[in-house]
């Protein structure tokens, strides 16, 4: 109780300029934590959903089958089942135009599996430049607070006619609570950043990888039909 009190002491005693840093650097911090944990719970339901997709999808995998699967689902299909839908119903729709060569349905497969993995990658980075912006500026912000609030310190000290440590030691306590907050503000916000990108990096190496194998499916099941009509005809 005796450290919460002292706290709010020193941010009262504080100049209003120090006072402002601090509340701004709270604020920050507030909102980092709360972008963490959203983030965290984002980037684990993808985790989830790329698990589960990967074990129903392989190279002998019905397409329409696992299409029909991901359509009936209640939740709106998101992270790789997104994209998996929005590829494969582009892929159906291009495929039942009688004039569309199959060069052309592949190329606009392929675009709108693009599209949807732009918009997933968007996704999983969403916030993650802010909590980098936190990770940067936030400790310079407290070390403004700090500078500002001793240099106020000892101006006050240079007008008294006995100068004491007593005097100054209190305005340099109030100014290093800034560069307090501004390292807890910019800790955590540089390790969710570091964390999260590696997540998200690896997150993208698996749907490429995937989006790829289901690419040559569509590819052997596109330009496969000829070949098995003529085998029918032989």
């Amino acid at each position: 109780m005796k450290a919460d009190i002292s706290l709010l002491d020193l941010f009262f005693n504080a100049s209003l300029l120090v006072q402002g840093v601090m509340l701004l650097l709270l604020v920050i911090s507030i909102i980092s934590w709360t972008l963490i944990f959203q983030r965290w719970v984002v980037i684990q339901r993808a985790k989830q959903n790329l698990a589960d997709f990967a074990h129903r999808f392989h190279p002998g995998a019905d397409l329409n089958r696992l299409y029909e699967y991901v359509s009936s689902k209640r939740d709106s299909a998101e992270g790789l089942e997104h994209i998996f839908k929005t590829g494969f119903r582009e892929f159906l729709k291009l495929n039942k135009k009688d004039l569309m060569a199959p060069q052309q349905v592949m190329e606009g497969t392929e675009r709108a599996l693009r599209i949807a993995m732009v918009e997933e990658e968007d996704n999983l980075e969403k916030h993650l430049p802010f909590l980098a912006t936190v990770g940067s500026i936030s400790v310079y912000v407290g070390l403004f607070g700090t500078v500002w609030g001793i240099m106020s310190a000892f101006r006050a000290l240079g007008t008294a006619q006995q100068a004491t440590l007593a005097m100054v030691a209190p305005g340099i306590s109030e100014a290093l609570v800034a560069t307090a907050l501004g390292l807890f503000a910019t800790i955590p916000a540089i390790f969710a950043y570091n964390r999260f990108s590696q997540n998200v990096h690896s997150l993208l190496r698996h749907y490429d990888n995937l989006l790829d194998q289901f690419i040559g499916l569509l590819q052997r099941q596109l330009y496969g039909r000829p070949q098995e009509r003529e085998e029918e005809v032989l």
